[in-house]
């Protein structure tokens, strides 16, 4: 069965389940939960990691060197069972390691560890995939955290998200899941996009590259969560229409393309890791009012 463990300080605390390391709540000393609550009226998750892939397989059918591999939407690691490995007051580190039921669908020898730290009002989650064996690990790695949307105290005010660097970053369209056409035109403008349910009517959207390293989600005139991110250049907005959260998804991979190929090499922002080493990916979530 999985077991959830609290860490915390003054000002945060966070409980993460060790099925799929997934965080389960963020709450403010003042009790406010920020996190989505996993309704299974709207969506049963939370905050998965996604790896090996981002996204969809054509047929939910991943090829690695020719063969073909059953591989759901989003990969292997949030349906599994991590290790806790470290657990301080305000820290904890999960791990998952490859196993003879996991190179029976992803055939490569890795460590997967995600640590969640917080710092004052700041929580910060850091996934770090290792290559434990001797031939390049190709993979791609996601989050996908959903948070109340209105924002907790906010119910009655419009909300946005605002780039950093105030980009109008293009924007590709799903199709059956995969990545399909580029949309004409950004829904950010000067690098503000302001919400509507009706923006998720064709599911996520995402960007592949150039919405920076950083940004607010922002109730106007309330309170708003910014974040930062690290070696994670694609970012995914979605929402179940008409639900009430946001996701917030920075990844270092995407879905593969429509009518394109199933292998996993070729898919966009794939990374392929020499044996014995390692990558981090990570992001802060920043909670002010």
């Amino acid at each position: 069965m999985p077991q959830t463990i609290r860490i915390e300080n003054t000002e945060l605390a966070v409980e993460i389940s060790s099925l799929g390391a997934e965080m389960q709540s963020l709450t403010t000393a003042d009790g406010r939960n920020w996190l989505w609550n996993g309704d299974a009226a709207w969506w049963t998750g939370r905050s998965p990691l996604l790896f090996p892939i981002v996204g969809k397989a054509p047929g939910d059918r991943l090829a690695i060197g020719g063969k073909t591999y059953p591989m759901a939407q989003h990969g292997i690691a949030r349906r599994r069972e991590f290790g806790l490995v470290e657990q301080t007051a305000t820290a904890c580190r999960h791990e998952l390691v490859s196993t003879a039921e996991t190179l029976d669908v992803y055939p490569f020898d890795f460590r997967l560890t995600l640590e969640h730290r917080l710092n004052g009002r700041t929580l910060t989650v850091t996934a770090t995939i290792e290559n434990t064996g001797s031939v390049p690990l190709p993979f791609g790695l996601g989050f996908h955290p959903a948070f109340l949307w209105p924002l907790p105290g906010a119910e009655d005010k419009a909300h946005a998200v605002i780039l950093d660097n105030g980009a109008e970053p293009w924007v590709v369209q799903l199709e059956g899941g995969l990545i399909g056409k580029t949309l004409p035109t950004s829904p950010f403008k000067a690098g503000r996009l302001a919400l509507n349910h009706d923006l998720f009517a064709n599911d996520a959207l995402i960007f592949p590259e150039g919405a920076g390293t950083g940004l607010t989600f922002a109730a106007e005139g309330g309170p708003s969560l910014h974040f930062s991110f690290e070696n994670l250049p694609n970012i995914a907005l979605w929402q179940k229409p008409g639900a009430p959260f946001l996701c917030i998804e920075p990844w270092h991979g995407m879905a593969a393309h429509a009518g394109g190929t199933a292998e996993l090499v070729e898919r966009p922002y794939t990374v392929a890791l020499a044996g014995d080493d390692k990558m981090a990916f990570g992001f802060s979530v920043e909670i002010r009012g």
